[in-house]
């Protein structure tokens, strides 16, 4: 039985799976756990948490980050429920949250379609509404037209408001999973199973969760010494760690093989129902706006930031899905459904800024041009399998290996850790306070911000 401060500390660490708080942060939290547990850790996790706890917010800027620590969350119902609630007489006031629920707006919006008659889905303003006759006849003649209408467009709008909220907490959904994989979905009782795994767990869910920053190179890697220390505490306890919980963040073949053929059945069939979902949104995305495929830079008129999200969710999926069927003893499904990684849109003033040092189109872009369309792939319409990919990465030099085309990606290296940096639009400030002013004064924001941040850097 863990003592009560321990339980608030890992459930304060199951509330950052789906947040973005520091790693540093996290960390603080692991150490604090640690002591709530009388428990000493080993002298190499000691000393990668005293690293990181260095620039915890309880040491610096007085618990003081410029960066939100959350992912941007739609805009609720609740001015429309309250608006409902003034309006129909079996609409009671509502909690605020519950302008967050879709299946709570979607019961209001039917339980006052009742009170006028209106059967949901009826939002046709001049063949669904009733007119006089047939408002007495339905027994509501008492209310005037005037009124009728002001009811029956408040539904309509709320029934194009509950399709907005669903499709933008699925987008973030979509995001979340993009960065931190299945972490988020775990179940607190699954997570706090074993605190060792939990803490592991969290951290590299921070981790991965970190922003992305302005560069030319690569992004920086998940997996740092912080993590690794932690764990080499799992690794030294296989039987008490809860590896089908560490599979939902760290899918290596060390990993998975620790979890039964049955949870790994189920993992698989999660990211093949995620896979396909990303791929109707990439779908989606293309048919808005055609992309300039064989270079991947942004022109006028594209959905970068939704293609971005996508794209990132789409290499994550594809990842444990590569990861779970190679563990499963079905790698030969990939012989003939081989579906290609997809890239991210580039911004014009990154591509010359590749340029200029000396770089130029990612040998990846190439790849992927060539390949059928990935949505294509898993819906049969074109044939995408593992010898097209080899034949098509040999031809432009890239290893389909070890760049993940045709493979599980091997277990990551262990990088340095360093502190999360304030960003501003991903340019890195020296500290909050001035992250914040430049902000608040629109610095590296709108049109040319990336010509901005050149000058800056």
């Amino acid at each position: 039985m863990l003592p009560d401060h321990a339980e608030r500390l890992l459930r304060e660490l199951h509330v950052s799976l789906g947040l973005r708080k520091r790693p540093e942060d996290v960390a603080q939290l692991i150490q604090d756990l640690f002591r709530a547990r009388n428990t000493e850790p080993d002298p190499a996790t000691a000393a990668a948490l005293d690293k990181a706890t260095e620039h915890s917010l309880h040491r610096l800027w007085h618990g003081y980050t410029s960066m939100l620590e959350d992912f941007a969350r739609p805009v609720g119902a609740q001015r429309q429920l309250a608006r409902a609630s003034a309006l129909f007489t079996n609409v009671a006031d509502l909690a605020p949250e519950a302008g967050d629920d879709p299946a709570e707006i979607e019961s209001v919006i039917r339980r006052a379609g009742d009170e006028i008659r209106r059967a949901y889905g009826d939002n046709d303003f001049g063949m669904d509404r009733l007119n006089r006759a047939e408002r007495a006849e339905a027994g509501i003649g008492e209310i005037s037209k005037r009124q009728y209408n002001k009811r029956f467009r408040l539904l309509r709008r709320m029934e194009a408001k509950l399709a907005r909220v669903v499709h933008e907490q699925r987008r973030r959904a979509v995001t979340i999973t993009g960065k931190g994989a299945l972490a988020h979905t775990l179940p607190y009782e699954t997570f706090a199973a074993d605190p060792d795994t939990a803490a592991f767990v969290a951290y590299l869910t921070a981790r991965a969760h970190m922003r992305s920053i302005f560069t030319n190179g690569t992004q920086r890697r998940p997996y740092d010494d912080v993590a690794d220390a932690l764990f080499q505490r799992l690794r030294s306890e296989p039987a008490r760690t809860n590896w089908y919980a560490v599979a939902h963040a760290h899918p290596t073949a060390e990993v998975l093989g620790h979890v039964s053929d049955g949870d790994l059945a189920r993992l698989l069939v999660r990211w093949n129902r995620f896979l396909r979902e990303v791929a109707g949104l990439l779908e989606a995305a293309w048919n808005r706006s055609r992309l300039e495929r064989d270079t991947m830079i942004v022109r006028p008129g594209n959905d970068s930031s939704t293609w971005n999200q996508a794209a990132q969710a789409w290499g994550t999926a594809r990842t444990h899905w590569f990861a779970l069927l190679t563990e499963l003893g079905e790698e030969r499904i990939l012989d003939r459904v081989c579906p290609g990684k997809v890239p991210r849109l580039m911004a014009a003033d990154v591509a010359y800024w590749h340029r200029r040092s000396g770089g130029g189109l990612h040998p990846d872009t190439l790849v992927w041009a060539e390949l059928p369309l990935p949505w294509e792939v898993l819906r049969g319409e074109a044939e995408c399998p593992r010898s097209l990919v080899e034949e098509v990465c040999a031809r432009h030099r890239v290893d389909p290996v070890a760049g993940g085309w045709t493979a599980q990606r091997p277990a990551p290296q262990a990088v340095r850790f360093s502190r999360t940096p304030e960003l501003v639009h991903g340019v890195a400030v020296g500290d909050p306070l001035m992250a914040s002013a430049l902000r608040s004064a629109g610095v590296f924001s709108g049109k040319g911000k990336h010509a901005a941040a050149l000058e800056w850097l």
